[in-house]
């Protein structure tokens, strides 16, 4: 027994499944998962020293890699003066300013620890402005695990094909509407007029990498935005990882609102959900609607977020990302060609997935047509060859700032051997 299985057999005794988020069980994919002993730059090392080009960067947040050197001094400078207060501080302020002034719709904006509890705060807020009790979400898109929520949802419910989950009251359920992600017809035909907020995926992640088509986003911002429907863009992904503005300063649609996460904690737990004034000023204390966090603000994840968010906007990083991106896909699709084997490479910048299927995959349907079994059988294989990708088949893979070249043609190299 190696020591990632002596830890994962300790681990099952005490934690549920063995780890504390489920995707990280290896259940989709088979096997026993790894546990990571360090990180630098693009690479890690598990805790039997063998070491990785790492494609899951903590699901997203690491857009510089790991240990960043700006993070790390931010971080040292506050474990100076304290962790956490219970109180206002400066830096709280700093990131809220800095983040109104690069998300255009966002005029103001509460820090919170996490997405979900971001998403699950953003649909009260919406609700209580709008007096309306039903949304609408896309099946695939995963915003968390808050109870509305967990209705035919992406990542790791999708991946221990659980639609729903048990625990979720029927009646909240029922107030959940959920449309298929790219179907113009369902937009058009869907009653409006009771919807408190429609939340989505800009460029789904959940289900896989899986791009809005040309015109859809448009569409919904325009059908919401007649129904006086509040549009939710979860962010928690793509934003500041898509472009400095996130996906909707990509496609060129403002949404109402918008929750954010990963990125802008740097690697630390940081939430945040923000957008129109009218509708961020119901927020108590301004407001009615209550939320609050004991750790929300705390100044190390600020602090990671605030040096983070520091460097993106002076390095403005996402000219190299697609270029790294479009060498990896370059790559890929030949390799493809070369194996004959039915596959699908969907791109968004900095987010990929390889699916193994003959059609396009445009949605949780097709996405779920997918042939799991081959993708379990091509993830081992690069794994085996020093490539750690998501292991599962409904979830986005991430390049980092820190990735070079030399990872790339690697990586291209360890694909054609396993196609």
């Amino acid at each position: 027994m190696n020591h990632s299985e002596e830890l994962f057999s300790r681990a099952q005794r005490v934690i549920p499944g063995g780890v504390n988020s489920p995707v990280r069980a290896f259940r989709a994919v088979g096997g026993k998962p790894l546990f990571i002993e360090r990180g630098q730059g693009s690479h890690i090392w598990d805790a039997d020293g063998r070491e990785y080009i790492d494609y899951v960067g903590s699901w997203g947040p690491l857009i510089f890699g790991h240990r960043p050197p700006e993070v790390l001094d931010a971080l040292r400078g506050v474990l100076e003066i304290g962790t956490s207060f219970g109180a206002p501080t400066a830096r709280e302020v700093e990131l809220a300013e800095m983040i109104c002034s690069i998300v255009s719709s966002v005029e103001k904006v509460r820090l919170v620890s996490s997405g979900t509890e971001a998403t699950m705060a953003a649909i009260r807020v919406a609700r209580g402005f709008t007096g309306r009790e039903r949304i609408v979400k896309f099946d695939g898109c995963y915003h968390g695990h808050g109870d509305s929520l967990l209705v035919k949802a992406g990542s790791g419910v999708a991946t221990l094909g659980l639609p729903d989950s048990p625990g979720v009251p029927a009646a909240l359920a029922q107030l959940t509407t959920v449309l298929a992600f790219n179907d113009f017809d369902a937009l058009r035909n869907e009653r409006w007029g009771d919807v408190a907020c429609a939340i989505i995926e800009p460029v789904a992640g959940n289900m896989g990498t899986v791009a809005p088509e040309p015109g859809y986003l448009e569409l919904l911002r325009e059908v919401t935005k007649a129904s006086g429907t509040i549009l939710i863009f979860d962010e928690v992904m793509t934003g500041f990882r898509l472009a400095l503005g996130g996906a909707q300063q990509k496609y060129g649609i403002r949404p109402d609102m918008t929750t954010m996460g990963k990125v802008i904690g740097g690697g630390l737990p940081v939430g945040a959900y923000g957008g129109r004034a009218d509708i961020m000023n119901q927020v108590a204390p301004a407001g009615p609607i209550y939320q609050a966090g004991t750790l929300s603000g705390n100044p190390l994840a600020v602090s990671a977020g605030l040096a983070t968010l520091k460097r993106l906007r002076n390095e403005n990083p996402f000219g190299p990302l697609e270029e790294r991106g479009a060498r990896l896909e370059t790559g890929i699709r030949q390799a493809i060609r070369s194996s004959g084997v039915a596959a699908e490479f969907n791109r968004v910048g900095s987010m990929f997935t390889l699916f193994f299927t003959g059609q396009p995959v445009r949605d949780f349907t097709t996405a779920k047509n997918c042939d799991t079994q081959r993708f379990n059988r091509f993830f081992h294989s690069m794994l085996g060859q020093g490539i750690y990708l998501p292991p599962s088949q409904f979830e986005a893979a991430f390049i980092s700032a820190a990735h070079t070249d030399a990872d790339i043609d690697r990586t291209v190299a360890a694909v054609e051997k396993a196609l």
